[in-house]
């Protein structure tokens, strides 16, 4: 739902004109919602088919308000001011998750339903501020306003058929980075019990190192794009990823590959940041929600698609390979990066 629906409701974004204006009105039918199916999730974690029910309302919910909630990150902020805009985005997006890990393991001790009614509550309590508070762009000030805005599939056929391939190279460049860090992500646990030695709980923690590192430089990250232009911010992240790549396929150190991994967050946080702001430099005004959405469904495609072939890959040669098959995609990512024109 969210690979498919997310384009689609980002699309329609762009087109919706109402007293509230464009983006307000997904939000406000998506996150009620979410938040409902959230909160049925404990109460019906004893029957199958009825969490499956809860889960998939909540991933509706969060498609019907994820990319155009995201997309006010175009419609805010001026082309130069994106990066400085997401890195703060990403800064509290990092806080965010780290209060409700913490948070959540409290409140579950004191009842499996509290953390999932505390986090439909937060949630709820952010959109009404949202809508409260963040005021909308007048679309009256906007040139050639009155066209209506394309649709996803007009947004799609013109990055393919633009003779200026700058927007599918983009757009396959996010899919490889996606595909391949997707794929470290999925196996490094059982990478760090088999090959490592090392219990699956250390492994994650040494994730943390990294998730870490890349919310720490997720304002830096900006400002240095800011300065340097996003392409080249993102190609030394690419480039510092795959020396930590190669790195952490020779090491077998768990102290060493945790302080590889703290690096690498760093080096992510330069790619990371920067590849939504890049996406809304190829979209015109009107597209921004069209274009968010096809950042999504790259993204959203790379998570099935990563595991998959890494987990293939895996069975034939062994968890190590998944070091040498992230580091091929980076390589992709690179090579397709290089060829974006700015």
């Amino acid at each position: 739902m969210n690979m498919f629906g997310q384009p689609i409701v980002g699309s329609r974004s762009d087109r919706t004109r109402t007293r509230f204006g464009r983006r307000k009105p997904w939000i406000m039918l998506g996150a009620p919602i979410a938040a409902l199916f959230f909160v049925l999730v404990p109460f019906v974690r004893d029957n199958f088919v009825l969490i499956g029910l809860a889960i998939l309302g909540t991933n509706i919910g969060m498609a019907l308000f994820r990319s155009p909630t995201v997309a006010f990150l175009g419609d805010l902020f001026a082309p130069q001011e994106r990066s400085k805009a997401n890195g703060v985005i990403n800064l509290m997006g990092g806080l965010g998750g780290a209060i409700a890990l913490f948070a959540g393991g409290a409140l579950y001790k004191l009842g499996a339903p509290l953390p999932f009614i505390a986090g439909a509550a937060v949630l709820l309590l952010a959109v009404a501020i949202v809508l409260w508070r963040v005021r909308e762009p007048d679309l009256s000030a906007e040139s050639g306003s009155e066209a209506p805005a394309p649709g996803v599939l007009a947004n799609a056929r013109q990055v393919l058929q633009n003779p200026d391939k700058s927007g599918l190279f983009l757009l396959a460049a996010i899919f490889a980075w996606f595909v391949g860090w997707n794929a470290m992500e999925a196996f490094f646990t059982l990478y760090a019990r088999n090959v490592l030695g090392i219990s699956v709980g250390t492994g994650t923690q040494m994730l943390t190192a990294f998730a870490a590192a890349l919310i720490l430089f997720a304002i830096p990250s900006g400002l240095i794009a800011t300065r340097v232009g996003r392409k080249p911010t993102i190609i030394v992240g690419l480039v510092g990823m795959l020396a930590g790549l190669i790195v952490g396929f020779t090491v077998r150190n768990p102290t060493i590959l945790l302080a590889v991994l703290a690096v690498m967050g760093a080096f992510w946080a330069l790619v990371n940041i920067n590849s939504l702001p890049m996406v809304y430099d190829l979209s015109k005004g009107g597209s921004i929600g069209a274009y968010t959405g096809l950042y999504y469904f790259s993204s959203s495609l790379a998570a099935v698609t990563g595991p998959i072939l890494a987990g293939g890959l895996v069975d034939l040669v062994g968890y190590s390979a998944v070091w040498l098959f992230t580091a091929v995609f980076m390589v992709a990512a690179v090579v397709l990066m290089s060829r974006v024109r700015t």
